[in-house]
């Protein structure tokens, strides 16, 4: 049995991140969706909540041959524990590769991990996470760029960080 690992924050999941993962899920038997919990990072969702959010969204998609879990620790233990042999991340054309090759090396060096790099869908390559909460932030319509169930949710975070900072 194939398994791969797509990792990523996903906070929050977007639709091109969901594109990536189903995509993946034609190449392999099985694919981790697995939430990277960041310590540097403050995340908008917790951990849990995102990894609800994507078991939500995918099973609306009938991806049937997904696990979706979390580790604060690194994506190479992750691979191992669960006999993944590559690492699959989206490419957009905003100088992904650049970031991503690094880790790639090092996660071959490290554990014999090889790094699938996907293209992202070419309409949807302008959306990530953080845009996605710059344009919620003022007031813009996220609907389409993410899961629909994460709009109210996103909404309503952003209104406690601003009535917290009040």
């Amino acid at each position: 049995m194939t398994k791969a690992v797509c990792p990523g924050s996903f906070d929050p999941v977007t639709a091109g991140h969901l594109d990536v993962i189903e995509r993946s899920t034609r190449f392999f038997d099985e694919v981790h969706v697995v939430v990277a919990v960041n310590a540097a990072k403050t995340p908008m969702f917790s951990a849990q909540t995102r990894v609800d959010i994507i078991r939500r969204a995918l099973a609306e998609r009938g991806c049937e041959n997904v696990v979706v879990s979390f580790t604060d620790g690194l994506i190479t233990d992750y691979c191992k524990q669960v006999g993944a042999t590559v690492i699959v991340k989206g490419l957009r054309q905003n100088g992904d590769y650049e970031a991503e090759l690094g880790m790639a090396l090092v996660n071959r060096q490290i554990a014999g991990i090889e790094t699938l790099f996907l293209p992202a869908n070419p309409v949807l390559e302008h959306i990530s996470s953080s845009i996605v909460k710059d344009v919620a932030r003022h007031g813009g319509d996220v609907t389409g760029m993410v899961p629909d169930c994460v709009v109210p949710m996103l909404n309503e975070a952003l209104h406690k960080e601003r009535t917290s900072h009040e």
